[in-house]
């Protein structure tokens, strides 16, 4: 009977329990875990490899102490005067002290990466000759009809020390750049026997090598740089770091790699035959054009069909042959492909961590955000750059996305939190959700302030005056990072790059992608065009490239790029050059069921070709096939849209933007199991203060500050498209937003409403000053009848001090139930640690300066220290004038913004401290 019963119950039991498997995980209002890659990360500069067990074991532990969850190991050149501690890179040494960090960061909880080679780009003393980066000379001479060419064909070396280039090919080119191929003609001496009647332009070409050493080489890492675009090159490369590792897996997550700087590469051994194999002509019968720069279709074409060779073989012999093998070695690649000359979005595809760069100081219109244009470099980063490296990573589902982050941020020791914070948070708007501080350099015990310093480097060391107040700016990007690591990025647009319009620009001939010449390959595009103004206009969006645009597939009709990403629109702006093949593509594409928005139609397709009006007239015919009707077609289950204003016709598909970007808030959204993330950044320069539009429905909505950590339940309306709910955002404030898909009970408190106050207490009155830690020594104290910074009032000491001081008072008050308080304080220079009664109520390093101290506040008198951390600047000053020497490296020793020589001496003084009033308020 039991089993008859059991029989009769299973179908039953069956059914219940998929309905429990089926029920989605309870709604969570804590915050996402703190994860090793949440947190920051930091390039690590090895000074001439001069490391040790016990020194590493240190500082190990102090970064693990301040926030950091792991390090990328980077040698570099040495500090003078210390060779005798100097470690060959893959030495047993070497290899003993990479083992010791491993093992040593993994009791932390910490990661480590490493570069695969030392300095910058990759090399070293196992790149031969014949291995190293490549160059295509080519010499010009003039034949007269009937007469014989009076010089020798012969490599013209600029240098003695130049290696002997070897001659590739020797072509003739007639009137009309008609082509003759003449190489069997010239002897081993480099006399032409050749004499065809006519005047001839004879050009011969050479396979030469650069000659760029290894930039910033640590010892046993001098040697060429390698040449990228060759397969048995990259294998031998990587075939070398094999045999270091042989039988012993080390334990890092990743092998990393720079952005391209292989100057002058633009060639490589059996470049002809591959560029045969895939455009279908001889390069050598077009070489006229391929050195012209005058802007006709067919340089434009053969240039064009170079590029894409040079990508091709770039991406295939080095980016993905590199990726595959770092996984057959149990390693991750993580790839800066910004410098090179390829597809940028296929190139951070092809690897594991798409990895951006910050460089150079942004302008924000936050008032009193400091921004002294003597100490900054002339270029502004420009956060579509970063775009390349996070859409790479959407489209093909990989979860992050690295900054190379702070690089030359400022002048050397005058960076601090507070201008750190919105060039942070330009990069997460941006898809950003791993950062590397650019950097941290190694800096033994024994070593006299300011330790060893790494000239490019942002210089967050232990010895920096900051560093005790690290940890909360770490805290800050690793709460960040936990909800930008969440769930997966939530943009609905995908924008076509037409790299093809890039590869037919005229001048030059190899076309570097760099983030310092965005003026003049994106900037006047209209792809850069309409997706900033997209962007700026409230859509989320990613751009997606040729080869994408193939894989991806329509399901429920949006276009899937991956299992782990999907949009609703493919957006193709004015574009000159689009393939055939990409074309059929984006046709399949609507067929299937996508919407397709055209700006223009595309004008031709890319390249040189012998039949090219026919190969044109293939694409047009395609195009002709499409009837449109008021600038709408139908293909299949899709549609195509030819529209100039996408905005129009985005919101006739139903995709509607964001309007909360009126109202000066800049956003990025992460869609998660229960819900949708929105980050929200106040960079304008006004307080928002106001209801806000989400286009995401909330059941219930919380507040997470990723300053403090806190949340707090805050109330909201539905609307016809979505959420209306009121923020109140201070310039230079950010805060996370989850809205829930359900309507969920959370146990937190409501989010506190700091819009309008009702009443301040000023307690800016009678406060002492001690000096705690510092350099050059610790000045006298000092007693404030009004607080103020302990600079520039008289005190030479005061002047010249870096380091941590505590300003502190007594003040009576009278607190309320139920009532929140909020510490203002009108300037810090630069990180404030703040105690209330003895207890401590947090920190307060950006804009604005304030914190919520109504759990440390008490009837009656309250007494406060407030703990000052400045920069370095002062003490580096005062070292300069007292001409104590700090800095003696190899190399390029240590070098101001500029580039020059670094001098402090004659800097101002850095204003150090508190200034303005510091107020308590309330509010309801």
């Amino acid at each position: 009977m039991r089993s008859k019963y059991l029989l009769l119950l299973f179908p039953i039991l069956l059914f219940f329990g998929f309905q429990l498997l089926e029920k989605k995980a309870p709604a969570s209002s804590d915050w996402p875990e703190i994860t090793q890659s949440a947190k920051p990360w930091t390039r690590w500069w090895w000074m001439g490899n001069a490391v040790d067990e016990k020194n590493l074991s240190k500082l190990l532990e102090t970064y693990h102490d301040a926030g950091l969850g792991g390090v990328e190991i980077a040698p570099i050149y040495g500090a003078k005067g210390y060779e005798n501690r100097y470690i060959d890179f893959l030495s047993s040494d070497w290899l003993s002290m990479l083992d010791f960090t491993v093992s040593k960061a993994k009791t932390l909880g910490m990661g480590v990466d490493m570069t695969q080679g030392t300095g910058w780009p990759y090399g070293g003393p196992q790149v031969s000759v014949e291995n190293a980066a490549t160059r295509m000379v080519i010499q010009d001479y003039e034949k007269a009809d009937g007469k014989a060419l009076d010089t020798t064909i012969l490599f013209q070396k600029k240098k003695e020390s130049q290696p002997e280039a070897k001659l590739i090919a020797v072509m003739a080119y007639d009137k009309n750049n008609d082509a003759t191929e003449i190489t069997n003609y010239v002897d081993e001496d480099g006399n032409l026997n050749w004499n065809e009647k006519g005047d001839w332009q004879i050009k011969a070409i050479f396979l030469d090598k650069t000659g760029q050493m290894v930039k910033r080489a640590a010892p046993g890492g001098v040697g060429f740089t390698l040449d990228h675009f060759s397969e048995s090159a990259v294998d031998s490369y990587n075939s070398y770091f094999e045999k270091a590792f042989a039988g012993k897996d080390y334990g890092f997550r990743s092998f990393y790699n720079d952005s391209f700087e292989v100057y002058g590469a633009d060639f490589t051994a059996n470049f002809f035959e591959e560029f045969k194999k895939r455009r279908g002509y001889e390069l050598k019968e077009f070489l006229p054009y391929l050195e012209s720069e005058e802007s006709t279709e067919i340089v434009r074409r053969v240039k064009s069909d170079y590029r894409e060779t040079i990508n091709d073989l770039l991406l295939n012999n080095f980016t993905k042959n590199w990726t595959d093998w770092a996984h057959d070695q149990s390693k991750l690649t993580k790839n800066q492909a910004h410098g090179s000359p390829g597809n940028l979005l296929d190139l951070y595809a092809a690897v594991d961590i798409p990895e951006c760069e910050t460089f150079g100081s942004s302008y924000f219109l936050i008032p009193g955000l400091r921004r002294d244009s003597a100490d900054i470099r002339n270029v502004d980063p420009d956060p579509i750059m970063l775009k390349f490296a996070s859409s790479a990573a959407h489209l093909t589902g990989k979860n992050l996305v690295s900054s190379e982050t702070f690089t030359w941020l400022g002048e050397h020791f005058k960076s601090s939190f507070s201008q750190m914070k919105p060039e942070v948070e330009q990069a997460f708007l941006a898809g950003v959700n791993h950062i590397f501080y650019h950097g941290v350099t190694y800096s033994p015990e024994d070593v006299a302030y300011p330790g060893w310093l790494f000239y490019a480097s942002l210089n967050l060391t232990q010895q920096n005056s900051l560093w005790p107040h690290f940890k909360g700016f770490n805290e800050f990007i690793a709460r960040s990072q936990a909800i930008l690591q969440a769930g997966q990025a939530d943009n609905e647009l995908l924008v076509y790059w037409p790299v093809y319009d890039v590869w037919a620009e005229p001048k030059g001939k190899m076309e570097m992608i760099t983030v310092h010449a965005v003026d003049e390959w994106l900037h006047p595009t209209e792809f850069y065009k309409q997706s900033k103004k997209l962007m700026e206009s409230g859509y989320s969006l990613d751009f997606i490239s040729d080869d994408m645009i193939a894989k991806s597939k329509v399901n429920k009709g949006l276009i899937q790029t991956s299992d782990k990403n999907s949009a609703k629109v493919l957006i193709i702006p004015e574009t000159e050059f689009m393939p055939t093949e990409t074309f059929r593509d984006i046709l399949e594409l609507a067929e299937n069921g996508a919407n397709v928005i055209f700006q223009t139609q595309p004008k031709t397709i890319p390249g040189y070709h012998s039949d090219q009006k026919s190969k044109e007239n293939v694409f047009l015919q395609l195009w002709a096939l499409i009837e449109f009707e008021d600038g709408k077609a139908s293909v299949g289950k899709g549609q195509f849209f030819l529209s100039d204003d996408l905005g129009k016709t985005l919101e006739e598909l139903g995709i509607y933007r964001e309007k909360l970007v009126d109202t000066g808030l800049d956003f990025i959204r992460r869609k998660v199991a229960d819900g949708t993330y929105y980050f929200l950044v106040n960079h304008s320069a006004d307080a928002i203060s106001q209801n806000i539009s989400l286009n995401a429905k909330a059941g219930s909505l919380m507040a997470m500050d990723p300053l403090t950590g806190k949340r707090g339940t805050i109330s909201s309306e539905s609307t016809a498209v979505g959420t209306s709910v009121n923020i109140n955002l201070k310039s230079g404030e950010s805060i996370f937003l989850k809205t829930f898909d359900e309507k969920v009970e959370l146990a937190i408190p409501a989010w506190p409403d700091y819009s309008k106050s009702t009443s301040t207490l000023d307690i800016s009155k009678n406060w002492k000053l001690t000096f705690n830690q510092g350099q050059p020594k610790l000045p006298a104290p000092q007693t404030m009848e009004t607080i103020k910074a302990w600079t520039n009032n008289g005190d030479s000491e005061a002047n010249d001090f870096s380091g941590q001081a505590s300003y502190s008072s007594e003040f009576d008050f009278t607190k309320s139930d139920g009532k929140h308080y909020l510490l203002t304080i009108d300037k810090v220079y630069e990180s404030a640690k703040i105690w209330v009664n003895g207890e401590y109520a947090g920190n307060s390093w950006s804009i604005p300066y304030q914190l919520d101290v109504t759990e440390q506040l008490q009837n009656g008198k309250n007494t406060i220290k407030i703990e000052v951390a400045n920069l370095m600047a002062n003490s580096i000053r005062y070292l300069d004038r007292n001409k104590i020497e700090w800095r003696n490296y190899h190399e390029i020793n240590f070098v101001n913004i500029d580039y020059k020589p670094f001098d402090a001496s004659n800097w101002k003084t850095m204003p150090s401290g508190l200034d303005g009033k510091i107020q308590i308020s309330e509010f309801e």
